[in-house]
């Protein structure tokens, strides 16, 4: 009778979990977009194995900021940019906003150029690719609900298995690979610093900070679903990591090993085929378009939760276009643009790629300190303001950032 009851209090524990599932996991597999697919395999492809623990470092930031993002949207019921607007002030508001959205353009771009290298692979031109990848993306978003659209971000992030299968197919120094995620080490060159930005700017990402508040909003999430949630962000969280560290091995053990440099995720594919065979190529390839997709999704609805929380007309995907014209109209603003500037001919697109990275890291350091503002207030939190050690870890990893981002701007100045 004990082993029935415990077998219903399970099931029913698993049940809820999925009922709340959602926000954690899209949010941080959206993270392993083309551009993080390519920084991770610039990564790899350079350096081996000797800095897989700045992704490790990476994980542990995105992780304590997506619970915090994830438990303050759920606490307030707003986005991150309203509170900002809210608490510091119209100009911090906007300025946020506007931030933001220019990042959100650079990573966007950087998502279609995803879709072009990779299909180039398949013989596809980038005229064909980027409008197709853009009406789908459009398409999804402007005739589902809210159900139907959560279903299919759960289906793209599917195609993420294939990175894992393309690692083990690669056959790398698996001591080797824990070695360099445990023990931190790196040249103090201006190339390694400028990685390891990168890395933390792909990995925990502005966009995937108000994106994972604002859909725990649109989510109807309450207070009693925060357990359930926190087990969403860390699930997400170490996904991104796995996907990530296999396609850092991946590289490491195939390219870095052979001493051949890269560019972009595309050179990568390309120069895993005669190194580990066909399939490895396609699966690395496949995984990018499904990585792209899955992103192109993600941040123009990030942007959009932005722009309508600034100007206090909050939207839900529920809402129909008439009923929410800015909120979907910012959405298809910034997909057009954003395919627009990967069509123009000579538009460098490795520069777009990993330059939007690092411009995330920068951009990164205001949003952290308005997040741990608000988590410590007690007006907007009441009970759940961070406790004064949780602060401590937050303020820790704000000085990583910054200290990244000063070692990045003294080696370009010098």
């Amino acid at each position: 009778m004990t082993t029935d009851v415990r077998s219903v209090q399970k099931r029913a524990a698993l049940l809820a979990f999925l009922a709340v599932m959602g926000p954690g996991v899209i949010a941080g597999l959206s993270d392993d977009d083309p551009a993080g697919i390519t920084t991770y395999s610039v990564l790899g492809a350079k350096y081996g194995y000797q800095m897989i623990w700045t992704l490790v470092v990476s994980t542990v930031a995105l992780i304590l900021f997506q619970d915090l993002g994830a438990r303050i949207g759920v606490v307030t019921r707003q986005g991150l940019i309203g509170l900002i607007r809210q608490k510091y002030g119209a100009r911090a508001g906007a300025l946020s906003a506007t931030a933001l959205l220019f990042a959100n353009l650079g990573t966007m771009s950087a998502e279609f150029a995803g879709i072009a290298a990779a299909g180039q692979l398949f013989g596809l031109t980038k005229y064909v690719s980027v409008p197709l990848a853009a009406i789908v993306v459009s398409f999804l978003v402007l005739r589902g609900n809210f159900g139907n659209i959560e279903r299919v971000f759960f289906i793209l992030s599917a195609v993420f298995v294939a990175y894992i299968i393309s690692g083990f197919l690669a056959h790398p120094d698996w001591g080797s690979a824990v070695r360099g995620s445990v023990v931190p080490t790196m040249p103090l060159t201006g190339d390694a610093v400028y990685i390891a930005t990168a890395t933390l700017g792909t990995t925990l990402a502005p966009w995937g900070l108000t994106f994972i508040q604002s859909y725990a909003v649109d989510k109807r999430l309450t207070r009693d679903d925060l357990r359930h949630l926190r087990l969403d962000v860390w699930v997400g969280s170490l996904l991104t990591a796995i996907i990530g560290f296999f396609v850092i091995v991946t590289c490491a053990a195939t390219l870095h090993r052979e001493g051949i440099t890269i560019n972009d995720a595309s050179d990568a594919a390309r120069a895993l085929k005669p190194l580990a065979g066909a399939l490895a190529q396609q699966l690395f390839a496949v995984g990018l378009i499904g990585a792209a997709l899955l992103a192109a999704s993600i941040l123009p609805l990030s942007t959009a939760y932005a722009i309508s929380d600034l100007t206090g007309r909050p939207a839900a995907l529920d809402d129909s276009p008439s009923e929410a014209p800015l909120f979907y109209g910012t959405f298809m603003a910034v997909t057009v643009i954003a395919a627009a500037m990967i069509l123009v001919p000579g538009m460098p697109l490795v520069t777009v790629l990993v330059a939007s990275q690092v411009l995330n890291a920068v951009l990164l350091l205001p949003l952290m300190f308005y997040m741990y503002g608000i988590s410590a207030d007690e007006r907007l939190m009441g009970e759940y303001r961070s406790s004064r050690v949780m602060r401590g870890w937050y303020v820790a990893f704000i000085v990583i950032v910054s200290m990244c981002i000063a070692a990045m701007a003294w080696f370009s100045w010098h």
